[in-house]
């Protein structure tokens, strides 16, 4: 489990970092300028600063798009080894409803 929570933290700050430099380096904000911004983007809050330029427009659309589904796909990693889990311990997994937990189902030819 703490492999997935890796994994979600290694996609977290690379989504920061590419925020942060895209604010920098497009948007020409201050490091912790856009630092704020990335990371109000981010957590789904909006940005704080102003834009001034077109490029810099364009950027904050296309991360803030890109930031809800990061969020989404960082939640399924952390959640995913929970429901997987979970799965196996109530034996839900590949069992029709109403078969027995304890009889081992049948391959059926292909």
């Amino acid at each position: 489990m703490a492999r997935w929570g890796i994994v979600a933290g290694v996609v977290l700050v690379g989504s920061l970092a590419l925020g942060v430099c895209g604010y920098h380096f497009i948007e020409g904000l201050p490091w912790i300028d856009a630092l704020l911004n990335a990371s109000m983007i981010l957590g789904g809050m909006g940005p704080v600063d102003p834009l001034r330029s077109e490029g810099g427009k364009l950027f904050a659309s296309f991360y803030a798009l890109y930031s809800g589904l990061a969020i989404i796909s960082i939640a399924g990693l952390l959640l995913a080894p929970l429901v997987h889990r979970l799965l196996h311990k109530f034996h839900l997994e590949g069992r029709a409803a109403g078969a027995d937990p304890k009889k081992p189902r049948r391959r059926t030819p292909r």
